[in-house]
Formats: structure tokens, C-alpha cells, sequence
């Protein structure tokens, strides 16, 4: 089974699903993702506004850094006691983007803005597979700005914090088990959310070899309110379905706690681990609650569990000359979906990510970053429905290339 779904995975390229634990996108850098995505215990330049506003005081100048990265990915579908692929997921290619600015006040004041895409996700299985009562697409949308602030207590201490404000939006479709002159039945939710948090760190550097950082992302409680519910079903039970109904929901953005440490053993080496708990627990349930009863009920919901997970990650840059760094790095990625509860709006597995990047500086003032990550989810099998999913066979790769413009000055 497993070589099957390898074989149809390796040979097709599609969709733009969330590639991290649940519906996280750890892309926030390219840089960075060159390195497997560390750098809370490493000044990192602008991109400090996401992996630790503490160490975005230590940064030498003021900049701009614009970045992008486009998830190419593939989810197969294997429904039990079957022998061949039953649904593929086909998806837009995702593109999340970061855009940061951080502007020197003095010496000790630093102050930033970023604007990236931490959650998200897009998954398009069809109106045909056997699962599409309980899903045919989705897509969530999550975009953060957050002005931050770092002030340099010392050269080897650093504190900053950011407000987050989060915008995005939801948009559900799912088949709808009523046969009418059209086909079956169609429901679809959409809306707009927005939520807030924080985003605080400290960097500790007490050596020129070593450095240390801690970070705290808070929750985003991303809430949709008087979102539209549209019912396409058979004008006999019409009334069950009432038109210009709405929707309010709630999808929790969890907390992330992560542990840096930067090693640099020589001035061309930078070593960095770093250890992120992320606060799954959260996300406890989807509920939809709606303006007008719908099929008798004045809501919808669906039991997800969430547990708590564990990223851990280790990354290395080598200077070859003052122009030119190379990159690599690699991390695991810990599921929070229990068994039970795998569902084909997040069809997750503890991940395995390997990226490479290159940094190549055209000028004093401008230069590059391009990054490459390959994650493979390993594949799933989940016989029971405790969450209204669809029991069977997951298996998601992805290959993430990227790119990044920086200015200094």
C-alpha cells in the first residue's frame, strides 16, 4: 500500500494544503527555511520580527525583506480494503508570503513591522470521492501584522514584544446527502475572521560563540462573524435550509513556546537548534452556530481533540565568502490529530522536513535568499469516525520552493 501511494505522489505535483501540524505554515522566511526553519536563538535579521522580536534590537541595520514561497503538494486517498487510490486531493498551489521592515531608532531601539502567513490551508477533494458529505473543499486564510518593538538592555541582552492583529477568512463546501433535479444537495460556508495576540521574545547572547532565545506566539482566536451559509437542496425541503441564514464560528490559532540555541563555532558557522511546543489543545471542536434552525438544528458541531505537539528542528549556515552562505537543515513535526480523529480538512501525520538555501548578496545594500523544502508526512490509516471523518488511508508530500529580496540601509 505504502509503495502505491509513494508511486502516486512522487509523479504529480498539485494543491496548496498546510504542510505543517495541523493547519500551521511554518514559512515565514527564506532564510530561515534554509535552515530548517531555526532561528529563535540566532539574530536573523528582519525576519527577528517573527522568530523573536528580542533579537530584532541586535540587528546591525535597518531593512526590508519581501519573500515568498509556493507549496507544490499532493494528498492521496486510499479507502479501506482497497487496492488502488480512491481520491486525490487537487488543489491551487499555495503561496505564502512574509513582508518585513525594521527601522534602527538608536543603538538600544529597534522598531518593526512584519506581515506573514502562519495558518492556513486549502484542500479540494471533489464532488465525487466518497467523502464529500463530509467535506468537498476548503480553505482557511490567516494573514498577521504585527508592529513590534526591541530595545538592547546589552550586547548580550534583548527583549521585544509585537501586537498581532489576524484577518483571513473561512470558506466550507460539502455535499449535502439529498438527491434533487440539480444532483445532491450543496452547502457552503462563508466568512471573514479576524482575531489578536502577541508575539514576545528574549535573546541572551553570553558568549561570541553562543546565543540563546525564548519566544511566546499566543493564541489567535480567529472568530467569523455573520458569515453567509448558502443550501443548494431539493425546493421540497427547501424550508429545512432557509435562505440568507448566517454563521458564527471560532477556530483557534494555537500558542507556540519555543527554545533557540545558536552555536557558532567559527566566524563563517552558524549551528541552530531549536525546540517549539505548540498549544494544540485548543482546538477542541468546530462548531457552526446559525442564524435560523437548519435540517432542526440551530448548530452544527464536530469533535476534534487536538493534543498538544512537539517541532524540533536543527539548522546550519556557512559563509563561503563575504557574498556567498550556504544552508541546510531538517526537523520533525509532530501530529496533534489523535486517532480517531483524523478528518480529510487536515489529514495530518508527524512530518519529516529536509530544506536547503542559498544567500548571495548583490550588493552592499541588496541581496537574495533562495530556499528549498522537501516534508514528507508519513502515511496514515485511521479505521474509526469519532469526529464525523472518513476512515482510511492518508499519505501528503510536498515540495516548497521559495524566494526573498532584502534591502539594507
Amino acid at each position: 500500500m505504502k509503495s502505491k501511494l509513494l508511486a502516486l505522489l512522487g509523479g504529480t505535483l498539485l494543491s496548496g494544503v498546510a504542510m505543517a501540524g495541523g493547519y500551521q505554515v511554518n514559512l515565514a522566511s527564506q532564510r530561515q527555511i534554509g535552515m530548517g526553519h531555526t532561528g529563535t536563538g540566532i539574530v536573523t535579521g528582519t525576519s527577528s520580527i517573527f522568530f523573536n522580536p528580542g533579537a530584532l534590537s541586535h540587528i546591525r541595520e535597518s531593512g526590508v525583506s519581501v519573500g515568498a514561497s509556493g507549496i507544490l503538494s499532493k494528498i492521496a486517498y486510499l479507502a479501506p480494503e482497497q487496492n488502488s487510490i480512491t481520491a486525490e486531493a487537487d488543489n491551487p498551489v499555495g503561496t505564502p508570503f512574509h513582508v518585513y521592515g525594521a527601522y534602527k531608532v538608536d543603538s538600544l531601539l529597534t522598531v518593526g513591522l512584519g506581515v506573514y502567513t502562519p495558518f492556513g490551508s486549502t484542500v479540494n477533494w471533489g464532488n465525487e470521492w466518497n467523502g464529500r458529505f463530509s467535506l468537498s473543499e476548503l480553505s482557511l486564510q490567516a494573514i498577521f501584522i504585527q508592529p513590534t518593538v526591541s530595545y538592547q538592555f546589552s550586547e548580550k541582552f534583548g527583549i521585544g514584544v509585537g501586537f498581532v492583529y489576524a484577518v483571513g477568512g473561512v470558506n466550507l463546501q460539502r455535499s449535502i446527502p439529498l438527491q434533487g433535479e440539480e444532483g445532491e444537495g450543496r452547502a457552503e460556508l462563508d466568512g471573514s475572521a479576524s482575531g489578536m495576540g502577541i508575539n514576545a521574545g528574549v535573546y541572551f547572547k553570553p558568549s561570541d560563540k553562543l546565543s540563546l532565545g525564548l519566544s511566546y506566539r499566543s493564541k489567535v482566536d480567529m472568530k467569523v462573524e455573520d458569515g453567509e451559509a448558502t443550501f443548494t437542496v431539493p425546493a421540497s425541503v427547501g424550508s429545512r435550509f432557509p435562505a440568507g441564514t448566517e454563521f458564527n464560528a471560532s477556530l483557534p490559532l494555537p500558542a507556540t513556546l519555543t527554545f533557540g540555541v545558536g552555536f557558532m563555532p567559527t566566524e563563517a558557522l552558524t549551528i541552530a537548534v531549536d525546540i517549539s511546543h505548540v498549544g494544540w489543545s485548543a482546538y477542541e471542536r468546530l462548531r457552526f452556530e446559525y442564524s435560523q434552525s437548519v435540517n432542526g438544528s440551530s448548530f452544527t458541531e464536530n469533535a476534534r481533540n487536538y493534543e498538544e505537539a512537539f517541532i524540533f528542528r536543527i539548522g546550519g549556515e556557512y559563509k563561503v565568502s563575504d557574498a556567498l552562505a550556504l544552508r541546510a537543515g531538517a526537523y520533525y513535526d509532530q501530529s496533534p490529530v489523535q486517532t480517531g480523529y483524523l478528518t480529510p480538512e487536515t489529514p495530518d501525520a508527524d512530518a519529516r522536513g529536509l530544506s536547503a538555501g542559498i544567500g548571495y548578496s548583490l550588493s552592499e545594500n541588496i541581496s537574495i535568499d533562495a530556499s528549498f523544502l522537501y516534508i514528507n508526512k508519513k502515511e496514515r490509516t485511521d479505521a474509526s469516525n469519532l469526529s464525523s471523518g472518513i476512515a482510511g488511508t492518508y499519505k501528503s508530500i510536498a515540495y516548497i520552493p521559495g524566494l526573498a529580496v532584502n534591502f539594507k540601509f
